[in-house]
Parts: C-alpha cells; sequence; structure tokens
C-alpha cells in the first residue's frame, strides 16, 4: 500500500517534492506528511483528489483482504 501512495502523490506533487508515507498495521492507517505548499495539490478542490486516493487505497487493500484508511496531514 505504501508504493501505490508513493506513486500517486509523487505523480500529483512531482517527484522531487519531499513527503512521507507511514503506515501505521496496528490502526489500519495510512499517515500521508505533505508540505504545507503541496496540500492543497494532494486534497483537491472540495476533497475530490483525497476522496479518490482514498477509494483506490481501499479498492486496493480489498484485493488482500485489508482495510486502510488515509489521513493526509502538514508536515512539520
Amino acid at each position: 500500500m505504501e508504493d501505490l501512495v508513493r506513486y500517486i502523490v509523487g505523480s500529483l506533487i512531482g517527484e522531487d517534492k519531499e513527503f512521507d508515507v507511514n503506515v501505521s498495521e496496528k490502526e489500519r492507517t495510512i499517515y500521508l506528511h505533505v508540505n504545507k505548499e503541496d496540500i492543497g495539490k494532494v486534497i483537491g478542490k472540495q476533497g475530490k483528489i483525497a476522496r479518490a486516493l482514498r477509494t483506490i487505497v481501499r479498492a486496493a487493500a480489498g484485493k488482500i483482504n485489508h482495510r486502510y484508511d488515509v489521513e493526509i496531514l502538514e508536515r512539520n
């Protein structure tokens, strides 16, 4: 799942930009830490990009009988 999220977010904001992806297996959550200037690109207008990202992750996780939530956070 981590590679999938890295690929999608890297395509959205650019491969040269910095972002972190942390997967918590215990909580079944993927934490995406993005710089302040790039967070709008990941969330999108009215949250459409974020919603699509969550849908893709849920579909891919369903194939392996898992469920993941995606949290988008501002990077410090």
